[in-house]
């Protein structure tokens, strides 16, 4: 009752958090691969060479994010929030008219730094920046906007491209980006102005909040903590990214057919959200930094079971226990940072931490081609994994981070 309540009388807010998340599908690997097929026959593109042209916009987009990211933090929400709003939009529609490979990657680029980019860190930093004393609960709503995407944008872009062809409909997701996107965020962001100005009064009464240290993107670069706990905040985006683009050969190696396991994505999403809304109870009550060494537990399951069997089920079990992490990932991370590093310079921190969590989902679906090209099994690739998320975890566990929130509000030095 009270996280209803709760949802009830921030409704507009939780809203706007989850529009973006939600909109933050239109430059996920899961939505722009459903183009891929057209998009090689246009160009005359192998498998490879595609690969490599997303690889290259991929981090082209975590690279600015450093910089990009960080204006969250000086700039009003409402204009930031508009502004990638039309970057979108805009990009969504150079997607639909572009003549080259050299267009194709600025597009793709454009797609990956607006859409799964800045969205969802404009997203996750508000949340974690206005909701002092129930930030998990707000990360936990506001994060429902990444599954409800996985479960609708799919389909949705099948149908059109079926319908319209593959460049109509970028053409008409752009539309609806310029049309219905914009306006939406300015009602939902109504007296944002009045929100922000009870932040800053907090900050000069000295609000319990403001007495944490508020560490700067620099300082947190000194800070041994944040190399301790960075494996276990990549291993989410990291393992599966690599594991989702090659889902073919998975379920090749299994003896699944791509149906079943397709059809286990069902699953994945359930757990995804029942994960988010638990846990974000959990970080208000424990801590983010108490949580971050055992979310990846399910996680290791996930991978164990990959590594030991072949049983159909195991496919099953294995989307459900990596849907579980993956509810966990946004909101124990994200109020992670806010909990240990303070809200001041949020935007900037997040934004190094994102720029790095894009560059592992690049990494990641060449690292295991590679690997699977030199004869590596999936189960030997599944039990690679669990040792870097032993690794990962031993060290979030020895990281030295706070182990309740109160412990963080200490004035600086």
């Amino acid at each position: 009752m009270k996280y209803l309540l709760f949802v009830l009388d921030n409704r507009r807010f939780l809203a706007f958090g989850l529009l973006l998340a939600f909109c933050s599908s239109f430059g996920q690997t899961y939505f722009i691969s459903l183009f891929g097929n057209h998009i090689r026959t246009e160009f005359a593109l192998s498998h490879g060479d595609f690969g490599i042209l997303y690889s290259l916009a991929t981090l082209g987009s975590a690279i600015t994010m450093v910089w990009a990211g960080r204006l969250i933090d000086t700039i009003d929400l409402r204009v930031f929030s508009l502004s990638i709003s039309a970057a979108l939009a805009g990009a969504c529609f150079f997607m639909a008219s572009v003549s080259s490979t050299v267009f194709l990657v600025i597009a793709l680029y454009t797609l990956r730094l607006a859409g799964q980019g800045l969205m969802g860190h404009a997203s996750a930093t508000s949340m974690a920046r206005y909701f002092e004393h129930q930030r998990g609960k707000a990360m936990s709503v506001a994060a429902l906007g990444y599954p409800l995407g996985e479960a609708v944008m799919p389909l949705t872009a099948v149908v059109l491209v079926g319908a319209i062809g593959w460049r109509e409909t970028w053409l008409a997701i752009g539309a609806a980006m310029a049309l219905l996107l914009a306006p939406m965020v300015l009602w939902l962001l109504k007296g944002h102005g009045e929100r922000h100005h009870r932040l800053g009064e907090r900050s000069r009464q000295g609000n319990q909040v403001f007495r944490q240290r508020q560490w700067t993107r620099r300082e947190v670069l000194g800070d041994r903590r944040f190399y301790l706990v960075l494996p276990a905040v990549l291993a989410p985006p990291f393992i599966l990214t690599g594991l989702f683009f090659h889902q073919i050969h998975l379920a090749s190696t299994k003896g699944w057919s791509l149906a079943w396991l397709a059809s286990c994505f069902i699953g994945y999403a359930a757990a995804t959200v029942i994960s988010s809304l638990f846990s974000g109870q959990l970080v208000d009550r424990l801590g983010a930094s108490r949580l971050l060494p055992f979310y990846l537990l399910p996680l290791a399951l996930a991978l164990l079971a990959l590594a030991t069997s072949n049983h159909p089920g195991v496919a099953l079990f294995y989307m459900v226990t990596a849907g579980m992490t993956s509810g966990a990932s946004f909101t124990v991370v994200g109020a992670m940072w806010a909990e240990v590093y303070g809200v001041a310079h949020l935007g900037a921190i997040r934004a190094l931490a994102s720029a790095l969590m894009v560059f592992s989902t690049a990494l990641s679906p060449a690292a295991l081609g590679w690997m699977i090209d030199l004869g590596v099994s999936m189960e030997a690739i599944a039990w690679m994994f669990l040792a870097y998320i032993g690794g990962a975890t031993a060290l979030a566990a020895i990281s030295g981070l706070p182990s309740n929130r109160m412990e963080s509000y200490r004035r600086r030095p």
